[in-house]
């Protein structure tokens, strides 16, 4: 079947959001009295969320008991600081205009909760442009489980095989595969040391923007 929707995961994939969220963790560390962490450090467990920033940043899982407060004020802060720094992947841009010159639809599937999304999307100009938004909290289930992307064809009124979902976690590729889509892995994301994405299963593996945009354009040509 030829492709006719793109969707994509949101941190590490659609937008850079690493140093927004950086810094919210390394002011949370202040706080606590603790050190920042590197840059480099922080940026690859982005796409694991709070969970895996407050891993890295203090060792808790989210059964401690400090884990609750805080999760509450990083993303507190993160709120306060939602798109500081933030932005498209360089040559995402282009990805979005070139998918709309095919006339295709493109939306977000991601973890976020709906109250950080929405408002980063819209304060980004990207609303109105989009075919779907669905949050972490838009259904019961999250990634891996295919329920949200599920949601996603329900609201577009299309097929799982009429669709690609990019992302750049073996979750984001679990939960394509399990609703019948195309997956495709952006290996520009963020994506953990020892972690690889051959072994995911994904339809194609993508290393920028643009290669991503290639592969698009071949498989609206139904190739």
């Amino acid at each position: 079947m030829a492709l006719d929707t793109v969707l994509f995961d949101l941190d590490g994939t659609l937008l850079d959001t690493a140093p927004d969220l950086a810094f919210a963790l390394n002011r949370v560390r202040e706080e606590q009295g603790e050190g920042p962490l590197p840059f480099a450090r922080i940026r690859p467990v982005v796409s694991h969320g709070t969970v895996g920033l407050l891993r890295l940043g203090f060792g808790l899982e989210p059964d401690s008991a400090r884990f609750p407060a805080l999760r509450e004020r990083l993303l507190e802060i993160y709120r306060d600081h939602l798109a500081v720094h933030t932005a498209v992947f360089p040559g995402m841009s282009e990805v979005l205009d070139g998918i709309e010159a095919l006339g295709l639809r493109w939306g977000v599937v991601t973890n976020k909760p709906g109250w950080l999304t929405e408002p980063l999307l819209q304060q980004l100009d990207l609303t109105d442009r989009m075919a779907c938004i669905v949050s972490g909290d838009t259904v019961t289930q999250r990634k891996p489980d295919p329920a949200p992307m599920l949601h996603a064809c329900t609201l577009m009124g299309c097929t799982g095989g009429g669709c690609v979902y990019v992302g750049d976690a073996e979750r984001d590729i679990q939960a394509g595969r399990s609703a019948g889509m195309r997956t495709v892995v952006a290996a520009f994301g963020y994506i953990e040391e020892g972690h690889d994405p051959r072994t995911w299963g994904a339809d194609a593996i993508v290393e920028s923007p643009g290669e991503l945009l290639q592969w698009i354009r071949a498989a609206a040509d139904g190739a």
